[in-house]
C-alpha cells in the first residue's frame, strides 16, 4: 500500500507530499500521522504540499481535520508551499483552512512553528512560576 513518508526532526513532523493525492492516500496519511504524533509526542507538524497541483474540497477537508486532531493531540500543524492555482481554488471552494497556518516555503514553516513552539513554552513556564510564587506567602 503507498504511503507518505513522515520525518521526525526533533519535536516535529514533517511531511512532504509528493505524489497525487488521492482520498484512500489522503485517509491514511490522517490516521498515519495522528499515529505517529502519538507515539513520538510530536508538538509541531510541517506538511509541505508543494508538489500539490490541485487540491479538491475532500483534500483540502482532510488537511484541516488533520491540524483540528493535531491541535487535540497538542500539536501545531503550518502547511507550506502552497501552489497560486491551490490557494485560489481553495477560497473558491469556500474551504477556510481553520487551525492550519501557512507559510511559503518549508524554511519559513519551520521558523514559524518553532517561534509559535517557544512563545508556548514560555507561556506555560510563566504560568507556573506565578503559580508557584503565589502559594509561597
Amino acid at each position: 500500500m503507498e504511503r507518505i513518508p513522515i520525518l521526525q526532526i526533533g519535536d516535529l513532523l514533517l511531511v512532504t507530499i509528493q505524489v497525487d493525492m488521492h482520498d484512500r492516500l489522503a485517509m491514511t496519511l490522517q490516521d498515519d500521522l495522528t499515529n505517529r504524533i502519538t507515539q513520538t509526542r510530536a508538538h509541531g507538524v510541517l506538511i509541505d504540499i508543494s508538489a500539490l497541483e490541485i487540491v479538491d474540497s475532500f483534500l483540502g477537508r482532510i488537511l484541516a481535520n488533520i491540524a483540528k486532531m493535531s491541535r487535540v493531540l497538542d500539536a501545531q500543524t503550518v502547511v507550506v508551499g502552497m501552489q497560486p492555482a491551490v490557494a485560489i481554488t481553495l477560497v473558491e471552494l469556500g474551504l477556510s483552512l481553520t487551525g492550519i497556518r501557512t507559510a511559503l516555503n518549508v524554511e519559513k514553516g519551520m521558523a514559524l512553528l518553532r517561534s509559535s513552539l517557544d512563545e508556548t513554552t514560555n507561556h506555560i513556564t510563566a504560568t507556573k512560576w506565578r503559580a508557584d510564587d503565589d502559594g509561597e506567602d
